[in-house]
């Protein structure tokens, strides 16, 4: 087995550092080099645009002419990029002549050291190598952590760097400076550099290193969108906050898919709320926020959809600010949205529908406060969240304040799921067709001339079930 390399931060400010070809790859390789402050000397015959500019600008040394071992002579490292195999390997056997550290691109046997994918978040770097092996695999994870890793990081490192002496001299060892440094990353002073507020990332910084260790970790909640389902569709930031989280307060709609990806030693609290089935209050929902943030936890109030869209994020957030306990909001992708496109219905068009109206049906007190009049008119959008077992009063009220039978729907059943439904019709047959095809919760109904589209534009899962009556050519 070859033993594995040995990583390493090399300082190459002021450093010259050879490299050999003036193509395009040779151009890739100097960028890099450039930005970490070293001498770059290109040595090539002649130099493609990319170079002559760096050279013209004054940012490299042109070497001109066939590659010479005197090049060398002073070089911390080269890398040699040519096209011309023969000149790569007397590059390499040069330099392992002169100690001189060498990697030839996309030639592992011949290099002695390898350039990593690398993740940047200002001084704070990760390095991936494969050992020259497999670049490819290397690359796709960089991506992959290019995802994870907040952008907020590199201004921490920046603050934490500024302040080290003082840190070092608050905890003079090293396992207090541990608990500090982890108190940092997920508590105010990154979400203040989070959120750009590079003055009150100083001032909450300033606090954390006033405080004794007893009082330093103050509890939080998050209020994070899950969306419709799919686990795909998450956000990037409520991604993180899963992995950060202490507790997770999550709805019965969310998904086991986006449970999945939490951090897998935080608490999961279901408090759902399904019709039919058992069900947290709201009351009991504020208790469980205010005792686990009191404790000094990460809490995550996970909710299906938006916490903003029939969520009762609203009532939440003036909970938690009236108890003193510090919050943020993260948005999903609502159900309307969602439903929507995975059906092929857009809520939108230029020649059919110019508003969407969301509207909620799940309780009788709902329907009575909403206009209907307003609701029954023609070329626009209706999305009804929680109706399904109001569809029958939904239709009544609808044809009472003068909307056409004929007016197409879709009912979205499970909507981004692998189990997802569609059931389109008519108005007039709005009820009977939910129940011929037993149509359950969660459902989203969309209702105007647009739903007719999802006859011919459905992508997702299988096609809709059921007929509209009407072409959306007749109702337009």
């Amino acid at each position: 087995m070859t033993a594995p390399l040995f990583p390493l931060f090399a300082d190459l400010r002021g450093r010259p550092v050879l490299v050999v070809g003036g193509g395009a790859v040779a151009a890739r390789k100097v960028e890099p080099l450039l930005a970490a402050g070293a001498r770059v000397r290109v040595g090539a015959p002649a130099l493609a645009s990319a170079l002559a500019a760096l050279h013209a600008q004054g940012r490299i040394e042109h070497l001109a002419g066939e590659f010479e071992a005197a090049w060398l002579d002073d070089a911390w490292l080269v890398v040699a990029a040519t096209d011309d195999a023969a000149v790569n390997r007397a590059v390499a056997v040069a330099a392992q002549e002169r100690r001189v550290f060498a990697n030839v691109v996309d030639d592992a046997a011949l290099s002695a050291f390898h350039s990593p994918a690398r993740v940047e978040r200002g001084p704070l770097q990760v390095a991936i190598s494969s050992g020259g092996g497999a670049p490819m695999l290397a690359r796709h994870l960089r991506e992959k952590l290019e995802v994870e890793l907040d952008a907020s990081l590199g201004p921490l490192a920046d603050l934490v760097a500024r302040r080290r002496g003082r840190v070092r001299a608050r905890y003079p060892r090293l396992p207090e400076r541990r608990r500090f440094l982890d108190a940092l990353l997920a508590g105010p002073v990154a979400e203040r550099l989070r959120a750009g507020d590079a003055d009150g990332a100083e001032t909450e910084f300033e606090a954390e290193l006033a405080r004794t260790p007893d009082t330093r970790r103050r509890g939080r909640v998050a209020l994070v969108g899950a969306g419709p389902g799919d686990a795909g569709l998450l956000t990037l930031r409520a991604l993180r906050l899963l992995n950060q989280a202490d507790v997770i307060l999550h709805d019965a709609l969310v998904s086991a898919d986006v449970l999945a990806l939490a951090r897998r030693d935080a608490e999961r609290i279901a408090v759902g709320k399904r019709a039919g089935g058992e069900s947290t209050s709201q009351d009991d929902i504020h208790a469980l926020m205010l005792a686990h943030a009191r404790d000094g936890r990460h809490v995550v109030r996970l909710k299906g959809g938006d916490p903003f869209v029939f969520g009762r994020g609203g009532e939440e957030l003036e909970f938690l600010r009236g108890h003193g306990i510090a919050y943020e909001v993260v948005p999903g992708i609502t159900a309307a949205v969602a439903c929507a496109a995975y059906a092929g219905v857009p809520l939108t068009h230029r020649d059919h529908a110019q508003s969407v109206r969301l509207v909620t049906a799940h309780a009788q007190a709902s329907l009575d406060t909403l206009d209907w009049r307003a609701l029954a008119q023609e070329r626009q959008t209706l999305a009804v969240y929680m109706g399904v077992g109001a569809l029958e009063r939904v239709r009544e009220r609808l044809l009472a304040h003068g909307r056409a039978a004929s007016t197409p729907f879709a009912l979205v059943e499970n909507g981004s799921r692998p189990d997802q439904r569609v059931v389109t019709g008519t108005l007039g047959d709005l009820p009977e067709l939910a129940r011929l095809h037993d149509v359950g919760t969660p459902a989203l109904l969309i209702l105007g001339e647009v739903a007719a589209l999802a006859t011919t534009l459905h992508w997702f899962g299988a096609p809709p079930l059921g007929t509209a009556r009407t072409p959306l050519a007749d109702v337009a």
